[in-house]
């Protein structure tokens, strides 16, 4: 009892309507808790296709990157309540899927000027307003038929006190009679400030128009994650010719631990592989399942793995298309353009033929990148192991970093776990008990970070 419908949205999660014969649409809405609530108790009348919304509200607009991120993968498009969470979230780079936003300008506007109008505070000639753009604000003045020549705006995104101390200035320098704002922290500081102030609101009319984008947009997106991909992989190594002084299995050892390897990969997204011949597969995939595995193109897919794991260096086409014959076809010509540039980016072609080359991932500002918990204990190990030696077993590991066997076994799991060592096998010796387990450091991955 005297929960929110946004709160008790939150907490219980919406099921698609009966009868619907494919998965509803999943929108996810976020904004203040007054704005979701509103778009809540309007979407589903408003939306032209069948969807379900998930509400994600913030009390302050730096929390709407941290509310997307919480959405999760399973949403096929999000709508913000205004452009100042949505352009936080982009610059974030935590967008992944299609999104819009509510739009404050025209008839928004126009409403809210009304307001100041009917306030004997206000001169609507005389004010400071927010998040609007300057466009806008002079286009809404010039339908009313008055001037914004003492109108002033600020459309830059701010923190919470900058944007309140702009208005607060010139309401106190008689620049402005008060202050038009869309973020409700910003007003609430405001009336604490003195300054009189009123809240710009989208219209319902701007909110169905929202919905209505936001459903085309999930629609379209899901067509799209929908799209059938294939993978072409090529072995460089397994394409050269035998040398008779090698051993005759090595090759069918490795193909056959490169072809369990692609199989293990492949049912982690849902993909089917097939060997071409001796030296190549094809994986056959979605383009939504494809893009999660290569952080949108991004990074080549299983290359990774099968470097770390069986040493290959391995070539990566990746082609979309509206048949298997076309996808195939752009995948050859993907892993031509990776064959002969040798670029991380451009192994994939969509199925109009276009190389994708998406921009790189934006690190939030602010932050700085963590280092792996592994290469601090690496290092820490190489600066005591002297004469080359790079082997250790858990009580020496454990010497020299200070700790009991016990925990020491498990920093050298992690150093495997993340790359930077070996297990070797176990040293069996005559004595009773568990054989010693020795590790060998990669101490060469110090010097690659």
């Amino acid at each position: 009892m005297g929960r929110t419908l946004v709160e008790r949205a939150e907490e219980t999660p919406r099921v698609s309507r009966p009868g619907t014969l494919t998965p509803d649409l999943t929108i996810g809405v976020v904004g203040p808790h007054d704005l979701v609530e509103r778009v809540m108790l309007m979407g589903h009348a408003a939306a032209p296709l069948p969807c379900r919304l998930v509400a994600a509200a913030y009390r302050d607009e730096q929390e709407a990157a941290d509310k997307v991120t919480r959405l999760g993968p399973g949403v096929d498009a999000c709508l913000f309540a205004s452009p100042v969470p949505y352009d936080l979230a982009r610059r974030s780079g935590v967008l992944t899927m299609p999104a819009t936003f509510v739009q404050l300008g025209g008839a928004a506007l126009v409403a809210t000027l009304a307001k100041a109008a009917m306030d004997e505070r206000f001169d609507p000639r005389r004010v400071s307003v927010d998040v609007v753009s300057r466009p806008d604000v002079e286009e809404a003045y010039s339908d009313l038929g008055l001037s914004a020549a003492e109108v002033h705006t600020r459309e830059e995104p701010g923190a919470t006190g900058t944007i309140a101390a702009y208005h607060e200035r010139l309401h106190r320098q008689g620049t402005t009679t008060g202050a038009l704002t869309s973020l409700p922290m910003v007003a609430e500081r405001l009336q604490t400030a003195g300054v009189p102030v009123i809240r710009i609101r989208p219209t319902s009319g701007a909110v169905r128009t929202a919905l209505h984008t936001a459903a085309l947009l999930g629609a379209h997106h899901r067509l799209e994650e929908s799209q059938l991909t294939v993978v072409l992989v090529e072995v460089p190594t397994l394409r050269e010719p035998v040398r008779r002084a090698a051993p005759r299995y090595w090759r069918d050892e490795l193909r056959l631990s490169l072809h369990r390897l692609l199989v293990q990969e492949s049912n982690r997204i849902n993909a089917t592989v097939w060997p071409i011949d001796d030296h190549s597969y094809l994986i056959t995939a979605t383009r939504g399942s494809v893009s999660a595995a290569t952080d949108g193109f991004r990074v080549l897919p299983f290359a990774a793995r099968i470097r770390d794991e069986l040493g290959l260096a391995v070539e990566v086409g990746v082609g979309m298309g509206r048949t298997t014959h076309d996808a195939e076809s752009h995948a050859r010509a993907a892993l031509a353009r990776t064959q002969a540039g040798k670029q991380a980016q451009g192994f994939a072609v969509d199925r109009e033929g276009r190389a994708l080359v998406p921009a790189p991932r934006m690190p939030p500002a602010g932050s700085t990148p963590l280092k792996p918990k592994g290469v601090e204990v690496l290092a820490r190990l190489a600066a005591k192991l002297s004469g080359g030696d790079t082997v250790v077993d858990a009580e020496g590991a454990g010497r020299m970093l200070g700790v009991t066997p016990r925990t020491a076994r498990r920093l050298l799991r992690t150093l495997v776990d993340e790359g930077l060592a070996w297990p070797l096998p176990p040293n069996r010796t005559p004595q009773p008990g568990r054989p010693r387990q020795l590790y060998r450091l990669i101490i060469e991955k110090l010097g690659s970070r």
